[in-house]
């Protein structure tokens, strides 16, 4: 337990740290992006001041070479020079956009509505001591640094999504363990009744106690031995046989109609002549067994069950028709999910088990055929010839 405690906090501390650096990244290009934003503004404020001395300048006794070199130094933050008169922006001067923009009245009207939306105006007195302002955009650095934060949150988002998948796959790998080592040790925990039992059964029989009674209780324990095979196959690779897949879900479906209520009529319905695929029996009477139970809940112990064997080309199909609740489309890929139950008892397993049986084992597919809420469902696996 104190190895495991340990694991989870160096986890956490790891994962903490992480969003923590990431986040101090993001905190940092946001200050280099404001830092930036202010340079550009003292950089057109210099400008302005520049382009308002040579405006006010005496061309013959003035030096305005100082001037003129820093109004020639922007090249890179696009601006647009207007000057209001009666009340109207009129458009003297832009600098830095691009040709296709610069060139078309229209797309420089709807860059200096933008321009007016980024940044605040910078006003400076004209050549005839009028006032213009002058509207500044940011510049391409600037327009790059100030998308590089949205894609650090999704890095971020990301990141934390593949952490959280990490963490939640090793914490189910670990739970798997866990079942499987479970689920192999009640398969060696009920071998020891087991062979009391059988003990007994050999007693029954020198007491010459009736034979239907002996024939069923064999029948019993011999379904109890099947369950502790299935059990102790849990988490280990199954050894797969040539068998017959008729007999064989025939066999678990006559079981099964046997020890239900008399109330559910039951069909079975397959090809005449065997029909041969890879198979572990124990495991698929467990798939057979997993299905026509949840069919018989589904209708809470009334209605009619239909299994039927249908022989294709490359496929054998076997559906398990019920004529219960239904099960809205909606749930028909969550139905094969750990946990997800209807029932008010159970723990959502039986499905989610038999998916594994028939697609990871068998390498099958099984999946809900069709449903329709208050007609009853049926469920399809289909297991590949040989």
């Amino acid at each position: 337990m104190q190895i495991t405690d340990k694991r989870s906090l160096t986890r956490w501390f790891i994962i903490i740290a992480s969003f923590l650096i990431v986040i101090l990244i993001v905190w940092n290009t946001y200050f280099m992006f404001q830092t930036f934003k202010h340079e550009e503004r003292a950089k057109m404020e210099l400008w302005a001041d520049s382009m308002q001395t040579i405006n006010n300048a005496d061309p013959e006794t003035d030096d305005i070479s100082l001037p003129s070199k820093i109004v020639r130094s922007n090249e890179t933050i696009p601006m647009i020079l207007v000057e209001n008169l009666n009340g109207k922006d009129v458009i003297s001067k832009n600098q830095n956009l691009p040709d296709e923009i610069a060139n078309d009245t229209t797309a420089v009207r709807q860059m200096l509505e933008q321009f007016k939306e980024a940044n605040a105006p910078i006003a400076m007195r004209g050549a005839l001591n009028n006032v213009q302002y002058i509207y500044y955009g940011n510049s391409t650095l600037l327009n790059q640094l100030k998308y590089y934060p949205v894609a650090l949150v999704l890095i971020i988002v990301l990141f934390g999504a593949v952490v959280y998948n990490f963490y939640r796959a090793t914490k189910m790998s670990s739970q798997n363990r866990l079942w499987a080592g479970m689920a192999k040790e009640t398969a060696h925990q009920i071998g020891t009744p087991l062979s009391s039992l059988l003990g007994w059964i050999e007693i029954m029989k020198a007491d010459n106690v009736d034979e239907t009674t002996i024939e069923e209780i064999e029948k019993d324990v011999n379904r109890l031995q099947t369950i502790a095979e299935r059990f102790s196959k849990i988490g280990s690779e199954p050894l797969l046989e040539e068998r017959d897949i008729v007999a064989e879900t025939e066999h678990a479906f006559d079981y099964l109609r046997a020890r239900s209520s008399s109330q559910v009529e039951f069909n079975f319905r397959s090809p005449n002549h065997p029909v041969m695929v890879m198979l572990n029996p124990e495991l698929h009477s467990w798939t057979i067994e997993n299905l026509v139970k949840n069919a018989i809940d589904a209708m809470k112990g009334k209605g009619r069950l239909d299994v039927v064997v249908e022989e294709r080309e490359k496929f054998v199909k076997i559906k398990v028709s019920d004529s219960g609740k239904g099960i809205p489309k909606s749930q028909f890929s969550k139905v094969f999910e750990p946990g997800f139950t209807t029932k008010r008892r159970g723990w959502g397993l039986g499905l989610s088990l038999t998916k594994r049986i028939v697609e990871e084992y068998h390498k099958g597919k099984i999946k809900v055929l069709s449903s329709e809420v208050g007609k009853g469902t049926t469920m399809q696996a289909s297991y590949k010839r040989m």
